[in-house]
Formats: structure tokens, C-alpha cells, sequence
């Protein structure tokens, strides 16, 4: 499905410019380049209350200009106004509630077990996709069939759409995640195939805060995995109110039981060989990191 273009699009808020507002990604074609389909991209956005921000994050997702687009929202039973803001844009939608659920957890399982695109993400209520971003996503995982997750940069942005710094992803490494907890995979710039989240069991809803880190492990091992390049795919928005600011405790519960988990017992005696081993690994991105600070690409 795709959405109509820019305008026919309900009409944007007072004082509302720039993307996804009053900018839309290019149009594509019905197939690509080489005259095959686009592959059908599932995205998921689990919605509750976020009625302050989930309009910018449903245009950046419809305004991609994406032929094949599955659109899926989540909410559960939110009662400030967001319902009445997915209603204006229900007919770019392949599936919306709104009803009771236990979580975002189980609202991403709900919207996921829709899904029918052969690359799917979720992105949440807050944040926003980069024009072009499914394009993109799209074109490196026909480019590489054998990868079945990958990764790109993503900006945090503030409660105002501002740049705050970049998220340099670090290539998916599950081994050194698995044992150390540390990982550098912003799950707003995260794509994977949906044959392999059905095959490693989809995101284990007892989770609250580490859903993303538990899944990536299992798809990142089972196959391939790779960074998609630069520039960024979204943005990730930092507010009062985003799990970060409100249930660290949770964070770091559920990161002490994956690391049991997931990890090598026999390597919980060498962590120091584990730390090494890990910044040797982000040293590509620590690169990637200066080089953008000294020519401005922050």
C-alpha cells in the first residue's frame, strides 16, 4: 500500500514545517530498477498515549514514498487524543486498535503477528523515520540476500525535533553483546526478515525494557548480519517520559538476566579479556565519530 502524496495528505498542524510536515520522500516507481517488486516492508509503531508526538512518527512513516509499505499501529486504549489522530490516516493503514493491552511488549507481538512484509521494524510512538529510510532499508536487504539483520545510525532528538548527537550503530556483534550486555544497535534504525522472527520466536513479551536487545540477539544469531552506511535512518526522541528517564531499574534487571542468559559462562571469569575485545570492536565507530564531528557531518 501507499499512502497518497503530500497533498492529499490531512492538513498539517499551525507552525508545522519541514519533515514530515510539509516534506515527503520522492515517489518511487512500482519496482525497482531492475524491473522486480519492491519487497513488502511491515512496520509497527505500539502506541499509548504519546498523542504529543505520534502524528510526526505515522507522516514519516507514510510519507515515504514506499510502493510496498504494511503499516500496523498498536495502541493500547490511549485517552489523549492519539485514537483520534490514527483515525485521520486510517486509510494508509493496514491494520489499527485501540484496546487494553499489557505493554509495548505485547502490543509490538500483537502488530508483528499481522505482519506479511518480508522486511519488518517497529518504530514507536515518539520517534520518526529519515526520508527515504525505507528505501534504503529495502535496497540493502535485496543487495544482500543472505542477511537477515541489519542496523544503521540514528539521531537523538529532543522533546522539539531538535538534533541532540548521533548514534554511531556498531555492526551487530551478538557474541560480545550476549556476554557483556553493551551493544550499539538503536533499534529505531533496525530492520530484519520476518522468516527469521518467526523462526527465532518473535519478541518475548515479559520484557519491558530490553524486548529489542533479546530479539536482535537471537536474529543476529542465527545469520548474517550488517551495518546499513551512513546518513542516519531515524531519529529517537528524548523526553521525560521515554523508558530511559523512567524504569532504569528495569534496564538493569533485565540486561544482569540476559547476560545469564545468552552469555558464555567460562567468559564471566575473563571480563576484562570480554572489555578488550569490545573496544577493539567500536573502533571503526569511534572513527566514524570524529570524522563526522571534524566535517560537520553532526
Amino acid at each position: 500500500m501507499r499512502f497518497p502524496n503530500l497533498s492529499e495528505f490531512p492538513p498539517r498542524p499551525p507552525g508545522k514545517t519541514g519533515w514530515p510536515w510539509a516534506e515527503e520522500s520522492p515517489q518511487l516507481s512500482d519496482t525497482m530498477p531492475d524491473g522486480s517488486p519492491w519487497p513488502r516492508v511491515s512496520i509497527v509503531t505500539p502506541s499509548y498515549n504519546q498523542g504529543q508526538f505520534i502524528e510526526e512518527t505515522i507522516r514519516s512513516v507514510l510519507l515515504q514514498g514506499y510502493p510496498n509499505l504494511e503499516y500496523i499501529i498498536i495502541d493500547g486504549g490511549s485517552t489523549d487524543g492519539s485514537v483520534d489522530i490514527i483515525r485521520k490516516y486510517e486509510r494508509g493503514l493496514a491494520y489499527w486498535v485501540s484496546e487494553p493491552d499489557r505493554g509495548q511488549s505485547h502490543a509490538i507481538n500483537k502488530g508483528c503477528q499481522r505482519a506479511t512484509g518480508e522486511i519488518m521494524a517497529w518504530l514507536n510512538s515518539d520517534d520518526r523515520y529519515w526520508p527515504g529510510a525505507l528505501a534504503r532499508a529495502a535496497r540493502f536487504f535485496v543487495s544482500h540476500p543472505s542477511i537477515v539483520f541489519a542496523n544503521g545510525d540514528v539521531d537523538y532528538i529532543d522533546v522539539d525535533g531538535r538534533f541532540v548527537r548521533r548514534i554511531h550503530a556498531i555492526r551487530p556483534n551478538w557474541f560480545l553483546t550476549a556476554n557483556l550486555g553493551a551493544h550499539g544497535w538503536p533499534q529505531q534504525g533496525c530492520f530484519w526478515r520476518r522468516r527469521a522472527y518467526e523462526q527465532v520466536g518473535g519478541i518475548d513479551s515479559s520484557l519491558r525494557f530490553c524486548m529489542d536487545r533479546d530479539l536482535f540477539i537471537r536474529l543476529t544469531r542465527l545469520g548474517p548480519s550488517a551495518r546499513i552506511p551512513e546518513p542516519p535512518l531515524a531519529d529517537f526522541r528524548i523526553h521525560d517520559q521515554t523508558k530511559s528517564s523512567t524504569i532504569l531499574d528495569v534496564h538493569a534487571e533485565e540486561s544482569a538476566a540476559l547476560i545469564e542468559k545468552y552469555g558464555n559462562s567460562r567468559m564471566r571469569s575473563m571480563e576484562w579479556l570480554v572489555r578488550l575485545m569490545w573496544r577493539i570492536w567500536l573502533n571503526t565507530d569511534r572513527l566514524r565519530a570524529r570524522l563526522d564531528r571534524a566535517f560537520g557531518g553532526e
